[in-house]
């Protein structure tokens, strides 16, 4: 799977987990050039407190358009240390 925005592969892995929906890639393979930390937190019930990241793309911003759980709760442990999109960037096959 890769997550792609603004022409620019941000993350890539044949180890994501889908959860609602969504590509939980592998931290380790985002390209961290692309990624900044955002202030913003959400809360979901079951899966516990989301941080999210800024993305930057041939100048343009895309902010918090990346989140991670960085201690989900029990019921979410296999995203633990994985990262998911939205905000227009698109993943793929």
């Amino acid at each position: 799977m890769k997550a792609i925005w603004n022409g620019q592969v941000l993350a890539e892995s044949d180890n994501t987990v889908v959860v609602e929906g969504n590509h939980y890639f592998p931290k380790d393979s985002i390209r961290a050039e692309f990624f900044s930390p955002s202030d913003l937190k959400t809360f979901c019930a079951w899966k516990g407190e989301a941080s999210y990241y800024n993305l930057k793309v041939e100048g343009d911003e895309n902010a918090g358009a990346a989140w991670y759980y960085a201690t989900p709760k029990a019921e979410a442990r296999e995203i633990e240390d994985r990262v998911a999109f939205w905000r227009g960037v698109e993943v793929e096959a």
